[in-house]
């Protein structure tokens, strides 16, 4: 498939609904029985605010940003993307509570201030719909033989919202080359992506800068 005739969800591009801005996408959520895309997690404007899943049917034009079918008032309706929870733990001598640090989904959890007692610390942890996986940027992708680099996108068949082709960041920071996983040699995406492929058949796939988005 042409990668003109798919939709390309890459990691931290803004989000817009019908009226203004609302975000910039933070995780795509796959199902892993059929690799197609259900939802998008949007991060809010600065951090202010919750997150929220946009079921993938809600999507329109993607063009540099993704442009959602609804308006900020819908968008704030939808499903949470944060699972929030608190813990508690006896602060110590300098009130640092032993659940200060940061949650599964990159949440903060809060610092105790007082120097005794038990203190509740909010702790955030992405929330991802039962049987479905998170894709996100940075995820480990897992050659036959060794790791190979990061996520930083999904391309989608917008007919049938199947995953054609992971995008994924290979080498390090300086000289580090953008490539297309075709989907058929990925083997899981629970826990990272896993290949079939071996890292010397990844890096022998062509870059793909220079090839449109969306």
């Amino acid at each position: 498939m042409d990668v003109g005739e798919v939709t390309e969800f890459t990691i931290g591009v803004e989000v817009a609904c019908s009226d203004a801005l609302c975000g910039k996408l933070g995780r795509v959520i796959v199902d892993p029985a059929t690799l197609t895309v259900t939802h998008l997690a949007v991060e809010p404007k600065h951090g202010l605010g919750p997150g929220r899943l946009v079921p993938v049917a809600l999507v329109g034009e993607v063009t540099g940003e993704i442009s959602l079918l609804c308006s900020t008032a819908d968008f704030d309706e939808l499903e949470a993307a944060d699972d929030i929870s608190l813990t508690t733990g006896v602060n110590g001598p300098w009130g640092f509570g032993p659940s200060f640090g940061f949650g599964v989904g990159g949440g903060m959890g809060g610092l105790g201030m007082g120097t005794t007692g038990v203190s509740p610390q909010a702790v955030a942890s992405d929330h991802v719909p039962a049987g479905e996986v998170e894709m996100q940027g940075g995820d480990h992708v897992h050659a036959t033989d060794g790791d190979i680099g990061r996520v930083q996108g999904v391309f989608m068949d917008p007919a049938d919202q199947r995953v054609t082709q992971i995008l994924l960041a290979e080498g390090h920071l300086w000289g580090q080359k953008r490539v297309l996983i075709p989907i058929d040699s990925v083997t899981g995406v629970d826990d990272g992506v896993h290949l079939k492929l071996s890292r010397d058949q990844v890096r022998d796939l062509p870059s793909v800068e220079g090839f449109p988005s969306g």
